[in-house]
């Protein structure tokens, strides 16, 4: 009997009747329900997320911003509405609380009374961080509180981007003004530039002019004591001067007074002189005679007493005179002393005059320097200040914003949830569709290794029969995927290769588990199944998997077959995929040969199996 017709009888009895067609084809489908039913349950679950209903709580009483009224919360509550990702229910605190808990919503996001000023503060003098609450519940979903933690994640950084434009449009704002309050600045620094030049100008003819009045209130001063000392001087002449005058009239007054006596006794003398002549008998012409003689000498002696009075009045003039002279002389050596004694004052202070102007001159001149080096830096200062027009403020405040765009750079893209997931499901169910089948599937035939002595030809026979009905699961589950789900393959002859690949390394293992250990070798393909479904990596990354599963990650078929589908799927690296191939043709030979050796055992030897079979197998 060749392999062909061990085949063929191991069909012909697998369809000997009605029933066993009808558990043929069941088994056979058993793959391509499991795949196709949970690959199509998760075919794109993200494009559904607006049927998960979930709540929108609003307690936000709003603020005030420059004198609008603002509420945070309820602009960004309707543009969620708006945005429709979710079934978004605005409703009130206890309606939420109790739609969650009784899980008429999958979670609730909850923005309190004080979102909007905790917002607005931050350009304050106390700002602190908004809140927002995100209620969950894990008994109507886990996936559906991660989901909602991502969305709430979403809409903080929708926040975060919303504010930071706000504060990058008024810092801009107020750039802007900075740069016109520099450039007005600058223009008063020129004008201080040129008043400073002008005033270091003045402060140098200044300085000159205080100098030379120095100098000459200094010759002043040394004048005005060489006129202090001759006015004192002249004031100790004169006041000589005024003592012999007094002296002069007194003795004029003197004379003046004799002269005065004489004329005023003249007449009295002329008389008694005539008298005593006519007592003595003188003639007549004597008497006459002698009384022109006497009247000749009367008139002089009158004559010299108004010269007299003339000369003593002239006296005391020259007197009075020397006095007020003295009394001049001394008052002008006074004042001459206190202008010798301002002068010098004088000439102190335009010393120390010339020496401010010294110093004034070398300050205006600092200042001068430093007015220049302001107006340079305020230049410079507005040319580091681009001149943004507002529309150009705007875009600037929306990159500072959201500075970063992920663009997504993909060497290979999987298109949906459920194409993801497919090449894992696909081996899983390609593992399941053979485990199946060697329920119903004879490992060997006893008739073949009783009449034939070639445990190669019946391990081939065994292997190949279920092999077979599995490339026929795998035909009809890379239809449902290709075909019914429509995920984009980027290989399909390659992808549905490594499928059957899959197929026919898994029936060589576990034909190898039921020849040496019968019905306990097919139980341990449930548990060799378990242990792939944990270690192939299909959901989370490998990497993730505690230290002894991540090193079965590398040595079970199973990973090698999600990996190389999901090369061929996806676009992946060919010589990795033919690597992982290698990998699955590996596992078949050993299996295989295993298979064989116990099915030699089995044509040469009979074990207490053989004649004690197992109740279960």
């Amino acid at each position: 009997m060749k392999i062909p017709q061990m085949i063929a009888a191991e069909l012909r009895r697998l369809t000997a009747s009605p029933m066993s067609i009808v558990a043929l084809i069941a088994l056979v489908a058993v793959p391509i329900l499991y795949g196709g039913l949970y690959l199509w349950a998760n075919q794109n679950p993200y494009d559904r997320l607006d049927q998960v209903p979930a709540a929108i709580v609003v307690d936000d009483t709003g603020t005030t911003v420059d004198g609008e009224k603002i509420n945070y919360g309820k602009e960004v509550a309707d543009e969620l509405v708006k945005d429709g990702s979710f079934d978004w229910h605005v409703v009130s605190t206890g309606s939420a609380a109790s739609g969650v808990d009784t899980s008429t919503y999958d979670f609730s996001i909850t923005f309190p009374a004080d979102f909007s000023e905790s917002l607005a503060s931050a350009s304050g003098e106390n700002p602190q961080r908004a809140t927002v609450t995100l209620t969950t519940n894990d008994t109507n979903s886990y996936l559906a509180s991660t989901i909602g933690e991502q969305a709430a994640e979403k809409i903080r950084t929708s926040i975060v981007k919303k504010v930071n434009e706000q504060a990058a449009s008024q810092f801009l704002l107020g750039l802007a003004d900075i740069r016109s309050n520099l450039m007005t600045a600058t223009d008063g620094a020129s004008r201080l530039v040129d008043g400073s030049t002008t005033a270091q100008s003045g402060a140098s003819a200044l300085a000159d002019g205080t100098a030379q009045l120095a100098t000459g209130s200094q010759q002043l001063s040394d004048g005005n004591a060489q006129l202090a000392a001759g006015a004192q001087q002249l004031s100790a002449g004169a006041a000589q001067v005024a003592a012999g005058n007094q002296q002069l009239a007194q003795a004029a007054d003197k004379a003046g007074a004799a002269a005065q006596s004489a004329a005023a006794a003249a007449p009295s003398v002329r008389a008694e002189i005539l008298q005593q002549l006519t007592d003595a008998g003188a003639t007549p012409q004597q008497i006459a005679d002698a009384t022109a003689a006497l009247d000749d000498l009367g008139g002089q002696l009158q004559a010299g007493n108004a010269q007299v009075q003339t000369l003593v009045g002239k006296a005391d003039q020259l007197s009075a005179g020397a006095d007020q002279v003295a009394s001049g002389s001394a008052t002008l050596a006074a004042k001459s002393q206190e202008a010798a004694s301002g002068a010098a004052q004088v000439a102190s202070g335009a010393q120390q005059a010339a020496s401010g102007a010294d110093r004034l001159r070398d300050g205006l001149t600092v200042l001068e320097d430093g007015t220049t080096q302001l107006r340079d830096g305020l230049n410079d200062g507005v040319a580091q200040i681009p001149d943004n027009s507002p529309e150009l403020q705007k875009k600037q405040a929306a990159t500072i914003a959201d500075p970063v765009d992920l663009q997504n750079s993909s060497v290979t893209s999987a298109g949906t949830y459920g194409a993801g997931l497919a090449p894992f499901f696909v081996a899983l169910a390609a593992w399941i569709g053979i485990y199946a089948l060697f329920l119903i599937v004879k490992p060997v035939s006893r008739r073949a290794i009783t009449a034939l002595h070639s445990p190669i030809k019946i391990t081939l026979a065994g292997w190949l029969t279920p092999g077979l009905l599995g490339a026929i699961q795998m035909v009809g589950l890379f239809a449902v995927v290709a075909w019914a789900l429509q995920f984009t393959i980027h290989s399909p002859l390659g992808m549905f290769g490594m499928m059957a690949m899959a197929s026919l390394t898994f029936a060589a293992i576990i034909l190898a588990l039921n020849v040496w250990l019968g019905s306990v070798g097919q139980f341990l393909g449930l548990v060799l199944m378990v242990l792939q479904l944990v270690t192939a990596g299909g959901t989370f990354p490998w990497q993730t998997l505690p230290g002894p599963l991540a090193a079965l990650h590398h040595v079970l078929p199973m990973s090698f077959a999600v990996d190389g589908m999901r090369q061929l799927m996806y676009g992946g690296n060919p010589a990795t995929a033919w690597a992982d191939a290698g990998v699955l043709a590996l596992w078949m030979l050993v299996a295989l040969l295993v298979a064989a050796v116990g099915v030699t055992r089995m044509t040469h030897f009979r074990t207490l199996r053989d004649l004690r079979p197992s109740l279960i197998g």
